[in-house]
């Protein structure tokens, strides 16, 4: 981890930041290794433009900081001590810092009082997140293949008659078991409740017939994350209209998956698609984004979105998840993380992708 921080340091420099700092989340863990607890106790690494980095934490979490084998000094401070003035002491009196998107507002509201100006690291820190390398490609393929194993056993549990939240936990389960460290969503929205991209799960009884959209994910031990969504049928015979529609929503991913690769930009992914339902008719269903970027957060930078006119790049992992929603009636979603290589696009998810009958 160390060239991660390092890097951050350079980046922070060129940007005429003093210090950068990092509270507990994503980009703490991506720094360091260290996946540390968002306690009310402060932790904090801080980054200077110049100089070592150091991991300030609670006297109490210094163990666990020392077993996650980040390679920076530590510095701890007592029950009774102010954490903010240790950190202050870490840089000059005049620094200007930038601090991760995620802190607390307590805590930045506490460095105004410290520094002389604070801003935001998110853009920063982005630069190195949004080009995975090497072990990260590797640590998203294993969760891309890990949640494939789940949709193969959709069979196990889907079918009229249970709840969604009985699939549900039930899939829940299988993520962990099939090579997930933790469960990060599970949505099952059978019938009318499809038609919800963000549904979850509900005590809906499925039944025959049902349209269902299955999107799951999660965080391998490596802290890295799937997110894939397929299509089943309930048994029994689909409408026809759904049947139309999931046919054009099928042709737009394909036609956004070979699209997609370095040169082109995030957003000609998203039009490339929304064409094809627009074409179709379609285009007032399809009320979100194409995708999100994906590694340690499952949403993160690129956002595949009209307007973001950013050209992808080697090493840029997003998913590809066009849908249609009819409310009222049902929904479809098709889901696969991808990431571009040097002269094209790996697809991390390799389920069927046809509306899948069980």
């Amino acid at each position: 981890m160390t060239s991660r921080w390092i890097r951050a340091q350079e980046l922070a420099r060129a940007q005429s930041v003093g210090a950068v700092l990092v509270t507990p989340g994503a980009d703490l863990r991506y720094l360091t290794g260290y996946h540390a607890k968002p306690l009310e106790r402060l932790t904090c690494l801080v980054v200077p433009a110049d100089g070592p980095a150091t991991l300030v934490v609670p006297a109490l979490e210094r163990a666990a900081a020392e077993a996650a084998g980040v390679d920076v000094e530590i510095a701890t401070w007592g029950e009774t001590d102010d954490p903010y003035a240790l950190l202050a002491s870490l840089l000059p009196a005049d620094a200007t810092v930038a601090v991760d998107n995620q802190m607390w507002a307590e805590r930045v509201l506490a460095l105004q009082d410290r520094f002389a100006r604070v801003s935001l690291a998110g853009p920063l820190l982005t630069q190195l997140r949004m080009r995975k390398d090497t072990d990260e490609i590797a640590a998203l393929r294993d969760a891309g293949a890990a949640i494939d194993r789940v949709h193969a056993r959709m069979g196990e549990w889907l079918r009229p008659g249970r709840t969604e939240r009985e699939v549900g936990a039930d899939i829940a389960r299988a993520i962990v078991d099939e090579g997930h460290a933790q469960v990060d969503f599970v949505i099952v929205g059978s019938g009318p409740n499809g038609a919800s991209p963000h549904h979850e799960v509900s005590d809906r009884t499925i039944e025959l017939g049902d349209p269902v959209v299955v999107d799951i994910g999660g965080t391998t031990a490596a802290g890295y994350c799937s997110d894939s969504t397929r299509n089943y049928l309930a048994g029994g015979s689909a409408p026809a209209e759904y049947l139309e529609a999931y046919a054009v929503l099928e042709e737009a991913q394909r036609v956004q998956r070979e699209h997609a690769r370095p040169g082109v930009t995030a957003e000609s992914v998203d039009a490339v698609g929304r064409q094809v339902l627009v074409d179709a008719g379609l285009g007032d269903l399809f009320i979100h984004r194409t995708g999100h970027g994906i590694g340690t957060e499952t949403h993160e930078e690129p956002y595949i979105v009209e307007g973001n006119a950013l050209v992808l790049e080697p090493g840029m992992a997003f998913s590809i998840e066009p849908g249609v929603y009819l409310e009222g009636r049902f929904g479809a979603r098709i889901e696969d993380i991808a990431v571009c290589t040097d002269d094209g696009l790996e697809v991390l998810n390799h389920a069927p992708r046809a509306l899948t009958v069980l």
